[in-house]
C-alpha cells in the first residue's frame, strides 16, 4: 500500500476527469490498495480562488472527498513550522504546505508542478501531456 497526497490541480483534474491527468496517477488513485489524502490546504486554496473569481469548482468539496473515500489531512502546527523552514524555491504558500505535509507524513505528492521537484519530497508525475 502506498500513501498519496493530491496536489490541488490534481484533485480538480480528478473531479472533472480531465485528460491532463496521467494514467499512472489515475491508477494510483483508483487502486483499492492505496490511501489518497486531500489536505485542508487544498480546499482552502480552492475556496479562495473561487471567491475571487479565478476558479470554477464545486461547492461541496468535503462531500466529494467523502464520496471518493479520500482521507482528509488537517494542517498541524508542525506542518506550519516545517513549511516555513523550506528553502525559498517556490513562494506559493499552499504548495509549500503540501510539500511539508508530504515530507512529515511520508506521503507521495501527486503533482504536475515542476517547482515542487526542487524540494526533497517524493512525487508522482500527474501530467499526461494532453491539453
Amino acid at each position: 500500500m502506498k500513501r498519496f497526497l493530491l496536489d490541488t490541480h490534481v484533485f480538480l483534474w480528478w473531479i472533472i476527469d480531465s485528460p491532463k491527468l496521467a494514467t499512472d496517477a489515475k491508477n494510483a488513485i483508483v487502486s483499492g490498495q492505496n490511501q489518497i489524502y486531500i489536505s485542508a490546504a487544498t480546499t482552502w486554496e480552492i475556496s479562495i480562488k473561487k471567491s475571487i473569481g479565478k476558479l470554477d469548482a464545486p461547492d461541496d468539496l468535503d462531500g466529494i472527498v467523502e464520496q471518493e473515500r479520500f482521507i482528509q489531512l488537517p494542517i498541524s502546527l508542525y506542518h506550519g513550522q516545517i513549511a516555513g523552514q523550506l528553502p525559498q524555491h517556490h513562494r506559493d504558500p499552499f504548495d509549500r504546505m503540501l510539500i511539508s505535509q508530504a515530507q512529515t507524513e511520508g506521503l507521495i505528492l501527486v503533482t504536475a508542478d515542476p517547482n515542487i521537484l526542487k524540494y526533497s519530497v517524493q512525487t508522482l508525475n500527474a501530467y499526461s501531456g494532453k491539453a
